[in-house]
């Protein structure tokens, strides 16, 4: 394996078909193209790039490490819909001058990587709220315009940031891998300065923007030719899954917006539905009046899409597609996105391309060609409900065939109401020697101990919660909770009733837990009762409490897998009629660490748009 002989020879559509079949099944693995990678290294002398970061933006030397920032691209859009170049510049300037000061303030997780960090001294500065910004200007995100502005904006931010790199070389020297590198780092910056000039469509780009770029390479080579470069890397897409929420966008990273319409979960229990903010702006840009406006939104608002909105014209509809749902962008608008706004990042792009159910393993493999044809370094597929074991909305076929619907009355047989009366139950007692577990926890710094005792069939019969010193009010008032719920357990009330009915009691303390499955507690009655929903009942009944907001379960995993390729079919096309609406999710996302909300496909990881967490870079 280290001789240099071939050890195996591989048909390499084959093993494609299979990458391909894979990604189908469950959305891994990723696909990284080395070559392209590897063509625009700017240390290549140094060492080959050999992997990424797992969301993939982030690729150089081995054993190195990036600091990353974001810009929100809506902030520089002016009054009157323009996009503010100057400003957009001057924070660039600012931002990339404040991520370079923080490379030696900052602590490394090994001395290699702080080496190597303060050697190169990579950066990745980028941008969220680009599918907002365009949706705002009127353009839609799969349209030769929105792309051609996407790239422009891309362009200039980093012709900008390796203009102040350059400045920065002057004042403080190059990087210390730069003569090493020198030939090729310029190499690669004159390779994006010449794509500028490639952008396609860029007749549809305002010339103030279109400028901005061409004189923000041209200066950034001049400098850098002559003084280096301070920062090997400047720029990356990042995912921006938490600071997009924390800065109040509507789109993270360079996604298009995931839904119009998104559900947020209150602090006191319930939801309301968010319609993307955006919205109204394009509507005004498009030249809609006031009242059009808020009939248009309330449209959106009740039926979660555009079609069939009054007002709204057909030709309009492109400009609020969104990842998912009725109008959802086709995959390769989503790569040609990508293939837009890559020949002026200095790393690589963390998006997810999402594929309908309906998709097909050739569909993966044609995104994955299409991408390589693209010039993207990295590429990551979620096909909708991707998962190999299936969830039950799709039925197994058998041999004898089982009609669905109410059942019908034998003939000639009469029909008869019978009034069912339940009589009471005994009080099922607990054995005087029984088993119990203890479960500690802590509500925003308050601890406490819950101790189940239970039944020979392992069901709670009875609990006790301690919270605080014996004799004080606390301790008896959840003594006295605590019995009651005891003898509710004992006269066979159901949990799941329970759950229902005590969860999401709000009243103080409450606050963060750092349970994983409870993230907040509204209450100390809130965590009890969630706690016991998920430590004793079954997967059907905490949906039925509402512990889980997964709408399907996942069954025998043996049957289902026999119907892997059976299950593919074409998505019948929504009734834009009145009715309830199925807000969009991804059946088979985590749950939050933080508040246990189901998390959305971002890039390769996941984010929760309750709160913002997310499992990978921010």
């Amino acid at each position: 394996r280290t001789d240099g002989t071939v050890v195996e020879t591989v048909d390499a559509r084959a093993l494609m078909k299979d990458i391909a079949a894979a990604a189908w099944e469950c959305a891994d693995p990723g696909v990284q193209y080395d070559t392209t990678i590897n063509a625009w290294h700017t240390s290549p002398n140094t060492g080959r790039i050999n992997a990424s970061n797992p969301c993939s933006e982030y690729m150089h030397i081995d054993d190195s490490a990036c600091n990353l920032a974001s810009l929100n691209l809506m902030k520089f859009r002016r009054e009157d819909g323009e996009f503010d170049v100057e400003m957009f510049e001057h924070a660039v300037d600012v931002v990339l001058l404040a991520q370079e000061i923080a490379v030696g303030y900052s602590s490394y997780p090994t001395p290699e990587i702080g080496r190597n960090a303060k050697r190169f001294r990579q950066l990745g500065l980028g941008y969220a709220n680009l599918g907002a910004l365009l949706m705002a200007r009127g353009l839609p995100y799969d349209s030769d315009e929105g792309r051609a502005y996407a790239a422009a904006i891309t362009a200039l931010m980093t012709g900008r940031a390796y203009r102040k790199s350059a400045q920065a070389a002057q004042r403080m020297g190059a990087h210390e891998g730069y003569q090493e590198n020198r030939a090729s780092m310029v190499g690669v910056i004159a390779k994006h300065r010449a794509a500028v000039g490639n952008i396609d469509h860029s007749e549809s780009v305002p010339e103030d923007l279109a400028a901005g770029a061409r004189r923000a390479w041209d200066e950034a080579l001049e400098i850098g030719e002559v003084h280096g470069f301070r920062n090997a890397q400047a720029t990356v897409l990042a995912p921006t899954g938490t600071i997009s929420f924390m800065m109040d966008c509507d789109t993270t990273g360079v996604e298009p917006d995931f839904s119009l319409v998104k559900s947020k979960k209150l602090v006191g229990g319930g939801e309301i539905t968010i319609v993307n903010k955006t919205v109204p702006m394009a509507l005004r840009e498009r030249g809609y009046a006031p009242r059009e406006v808020e009939e248009i939104v309330a449209y959106i608002d009740e039926r979660g899409g555009v079609v069939g909105a009054p007002h709204l014209k057909t030709e309009h509809y492109p400009i609020f597609d969104c990842a998912i749902g009725e109008r959802a962008i086709h995959y390769m608008g989503h790569v040609k996105m990508m293939g837009a706004v890559q020949p002026f990042i200095s790393g690589a792009i963390s998006k997810t391309v999402n594929l309908p159910e309906a998709a097909t393993v050739d569909d993966v493999m044609d995104a994955y060609i299409e991408a390589w044809k693209h010039g993207v370094k990295a590429i990551a597929i979620y096909r909708d409900g991707s998962k190999k074991v299936q969830p039950l909305s799709t039925r197994t076929e058998t041999s004898n065939s089982v009609r669905s619907g109410p059942a019908s009355p034998a003939p000639n047989e009469p029909l008869t109401r019978e009034r069912i009366v339940e009589v009471a139950r005994p009080r099922r007692r607990l054995a005087d020697t029984r088993a119990s577990l203890t479960h500690k926890f802590t509500i925003e710094g308050h601890e406490g101990y819950i101790t189940v005792g239970l039944f020979d069939d392992g069901t709670p019969g009875e609990i006790f919660v301690t919270m605080a010193k014996e004799g004080s009010t606390l301790s008896g008032m959840m003594d006295s909770f605590a019995t009651s719920v005891s003898l509710l357990f004992q006269y066979g009330v159901p949990l799941t009733h329970l759950v229902e009915k005590f969860g999401h009691m709000r009243f103080e303390p409450s606050g963060w837990t750092g349970n994983p499955e409870i993230g907040f507690a509204k209450s100390i009655v809130d965590y009890v009762f969630r706690w016991l929903g998920h430590r004793f009942l079954s997967a059907e009944d905490k949906m039925t409490a509402g512990l889980v907001r997964q709408t399907d379960i996942v069954s025998d995993p043996a049957p289902q897998l026999e119907l892997m390729h059976k299950i593919v079919a074409q998505a019948p096309v929504s009734d834009a009629g009145p009715g309830p609406r199925r807000l969009n999710s991804t059946p088979d996302a985590p749950p939050c660490p933080r508040c246990g909300w189901l998390t959305v496909r971002n890039g390769t990881c996941h984010k929760c748009e309750n709160c913002g967490e997310t499992t990978g870079c921010s």
